[in-house]
């Protein structure tokens, strides 16, 4: 148990950075991100095109979250756990306001 304001049990955090980490790995590299922004108006070559640099930018948040990640389940650190939960959804946020600004 992390201690703090609140006892926290691991297997909490330990969730939410999976289903973050499944949530940002479908959308890059299942398509998600390309059926869900580039499904409108502007020609889908067009629009593969920026979000591959959205991708890009994305990537970077993931790999540190993925390092924060491995760093937190090995030390059990509850900081660690924070910074690893804020990288994934910050890599989630590049990418859903990347692909806003590509549509």
């Amino acid at each position: 148990m992390f201690r703090g304001p609140i006892p926290i049990p691991p297997a909490l955090p330990a969730a939410v950075m999976v289903l973050l980490a499944a949530l940002w790995g479908l959308s890059v590299y299942a398509g998600w991100g390309l059926e869900a922004f580039c499904s409108g108006g502007v020609t889908a070559e067009e629009c593969a095109g920026r979000m591959t640099l959205v991708t890009a930018v994305s990537s970077l948040f993931a790999v540190v979250a993925t390092a924060l990640t491995i760093g937190a389940w090995l030390t059990w650190r509850a900081s660690l756990l924070v910074y690893a939960i804020a990288a994934w959804m910050g890599a989630e946020g590049v990418l859903f306001v990347g692909g806003l600004v590509a549509q």
